[in-house]
C-alpha cells in the first residue's frame, strides 16, 4: 500500500505524523510543567514559608532565656520588660505558623508547642513573683524546673521544623518523580520522531536528492559541481548558469568589441600623434630658432614686442602639447635606480619656483619621519609631481597654498609604501569629474590636452605604485602618491 502512494503524499503523511507527535509531546510537556510548577509553588509558598516562621519562632523562644536571671542579679525591671517584648514576638510568630498549617501532623505539633509554652511562661511568671516577694530560695528551685520546660518547648519547635523538612522532601521527591515521567514521555516522543525522521530522510534521499544531484551534475557544464553543496541549490545554480551563459557570452562579446574598438582608436591616435608630432616639431623648431634670431636683431616698439611675445608663447604651448602627445604615444623607458622621494620633491619644487611665484602660490613640505630610498626613475617621478603641482596652481586662480607631506605607512594592497600627499586649498573637484580626471584626453581646461594625469598614472603604475585623489567642492583637493618600498630592497639585495 505504501508503494501505491505517490511521493508527495508520502512526504505529507510523514510530515503530518511528525507534527502530530510533536504537538502531542508538547502538550504533555506543558501539562507536566504545570504539575511541577504546582508542586514547587506548594513547597515555596507553604512549607518553606512555614519553615522560615518556625525558625523565627525558635529564635523568639531562645531570646527569652536569661532575662529572669539578670533580674535576679540586679533587680532592674527593664529585663522583665524585654522579656515581655519577646513573649509577644513569640505569640505573633506562633499565630503566623498557624496560617501555614497544611496537615494534621503540623497541627498537632503546633498544639503541643502552644500547650507546653503556656506551662513554661506560667511557671516562669511564678519564679518572677517569688523573686519580687523576696523568696529567693523558692524562686531559685522553681527556676531550675522551668529550664526543663524551656528545653522541652525548644525540642518541640525543632520537631515541628523536622516535620516541615520531611514534607518539603516529600514534595521534592514527588517533583522528581514527575520529572522522571516527563523524561520518559519525551524520550518516547524523540524516538518516534527520530524513526519518522529517518523514514523521511530515506524518501528525500532516494527519490529527491539523488535524482537532483544527477541532474545538477549533468547540467553543470563548467565542472564546478560540489558534492557537499545543497542539491536544490546546486540544481538552481546549474540552471541559472545555463540561462546566463548566452547572456554572459553576449555581454562579453559586446565588451570585447568595445575594448577592441577603443584599443584600435588609441593605437590610431598614438600613431597619428607620433607622426603628426614629428611632422610638426621639425618646422616648429625652425620657426622657434628664427623667432629667437629675430628677437635679438629687430628693434620693435612696445606693441610689436607684445605681439612677438604672444607668438613665442603660443609656439611654446604648441611644443608642450606635442611633447605630451609624444609622451603618451611612446612611453619612455624608465631608468630605475636608488632614489629618495624627499630629494625628488625638493628638486621638483625648485624647478617650479618661478612658476609658483607667478601663480602666487606658497608651498610647505612636511617631513613627518625619515623616508627610505625606493627603486625608481627620479626624472619620471619628478614629472608626476610637476604635473600635479602645476594643475593645483592653475586651479587656484588668484593664489593659494599647497602642502606636501611625506610619510611611511603600510597599505593593504602594496605593503610598506612611501605616501606623498599634495594638498591644495583650491575650489576642489566635482564628484562627477573625479571619476574621469585620470582618463586620457579628458580636461576641464579649454587649452588642456588631458594627458598630464593619465601620464602620471602610467608612470606610477610602472613603479608599481598608485595615484589617488580626495576632493570636495569648495574644500580643496588632495592627490596621494603611493610608492612601494620593498621594490628597492629586492633590487638592491646582492643575492637577487
Amino acid at each position: 500500500m505504501w508503494n501505491r502512494i505517490n511521493l508527495r503524499m508520502r512526504i505529507y503523511v510523514v510530515l503530518i505524523t511528525l507534527i502530530l507527535i510533536t504537538l502531542a509531546g508538547g502538550v504533555i510537556m506543558v501539562w507536566y510543567t504545570y504539575r511541577i510548577q504546582e508542586i514547587i509553588t506548594t513547597i515555596i509558598d507553604k512549607n518553606v514559608a512555614a519553615f522560615q516562621v518556625a525558625e523565627e519562632l525558635e529564635i523568639a523562644l531562645i531570646n527569652q532565656k536569661g532575662f529572669v536571671s539578670y533580674y535576679f542579679l540586679d533587680k532592674d525591671p527593664e529585663w522583665l520588660e524585654r522579656l515581655a517584648q519577646y513573649r509577644r514576638i513569640f505569640k505573633k510568630r506562633l499565630s503566623e505558623v498557624c496560617l501555614h498549617i497544611e496537615s494534621k501532623r503540623q497541627k498537632d505539633a503546633i498544639e503541643k508547642i502552644e500547650s507546653e509554652y503556656l506551662q513554661y511562661i506560667s511557671a516562669k511568671d511564678q519564679v518572677i513573683k517569688y523573686y519580687m516577694d523576696g523568696s529567693l530560695d523558692t524562686g531559685a528551685r522553681l527556676h531550675k524546673e522551668v529550664r526543663g520546660h524551656f528545653f522541652k518547648v525548644l525540642k518541640l519547635t525543632n520537631d515541628f521544623k523536622e516535620v516541615l523538612l520531611t514534607q518539603i522532601k516529600e514534595a521534592r521527591d514527588n517533583s522528581l518523580s514527575q520529572a522522571k515521567k516527563l523524561r520518559i514521555v519525551a524520550g518516547i516522543a524523540v524516538a518516534n520522531v527520530f524513526i519518522l525522521g529517518l523514514l523521511l530522510a530515506a524518501i528525500f534521499s532516494g527519490q529527491i536528492f539523488v535524482p537532483l544531484r544527477r541532474l545538477a551534475s549533468k547540467a553543470d557544464l563548467k565542472g564546478n559541481h560540489d558534492k557537499s553543496e545543497n542539491e536544490v541549490q546546486a540544481v538552481r545554480r546549474s540552471i541559472k548558469g545555463l540561462m546566463k551563459d548566452v547572456h554572459n557570452s553576449r555581454s562579453q562579446l559586446e565588451k570585447s568589441q568595445e575594448i577592441l574598438l577603443q584599443a584600435e582608436k588609441m593605437a590610431l591616435v598614438g600613431k597619428l600623434a607620433a607622426g603628426t608630432s614629428h611632422s610638426i616639431r621639425n618646422p616648429l623648431t625652425s620657426v622657434k630658432m628664427r623667432l629667437f634670431s629675430l628677437s635679438r636683431s629687430l628693434e620693435l616698439d612696445d606693441c610689436q614686442k607684445e605681439d612677438f611675445d604672444v607668438i613665442s608663447e603660443e609656439i611654446n604651448h604648441i611644443d608642450t602639447i606635442l611633447e605630451n602627445f609624444l609622451g603618451f604615444s611612446r612611453p619612455p623607458k624608465l631608468k630605475m635606480r636608488k632614489t629618495n622621494p624627499a630629494h625628488v620633491i625638493t628638486l621638483a619644487i625648485g624647478l617650479l619656483r618661478h612658476r609658483l611665484e607667478s601663480y602666487k602660490v606658497t608651498v610647505t613640505i612636511d617631513k613627518k619621519q625619515p623616508i627610505p630610498d625606493i627603486w625608481g626613475d627620479p626624472d619620471q617621478l619628478k614629472e608626476v609631481l610637476v604635473n600635479i603641482v602645476v594643475n593645483a596652481c592653475e586651479a587656484m586662480y588668484g593664489g593659494g597654498h599647497i602642502d606636501i607631506s611625506e610619510n611611511l605607512i603600510v597599505k593593504a594592497s602594496l605593503g610598506q609604501v612611501v605616501e606623498i600627499r599634495i594638498a591644495d586649498n583650491g575650489p576642489g573637484i566635482l564628484k562627477s569629474t573625479q571619476e574621469k580626471i585620470f582618463e586620457p584626453f579628458f580636461s576641464t581646461k579649454e587649452d588642456g590636452t588631458g594627458l598630464g594625469l593619465s601620464i602620471a598614472v602610467r608612470i606610477l603604475e610602472q613603479h608599481r605604485g598608485l595615484l589617488e585623489v580626495i576632493s570636495k567642492q569648495g574644500e580643496g583637493t588632495t592627490f596621494i602618491i603611493y610608492l612601494p618600498v620593498k621594490e628597492a630592497e629586492i633590487e638592491f639585495n646582492p643575492d637577487n
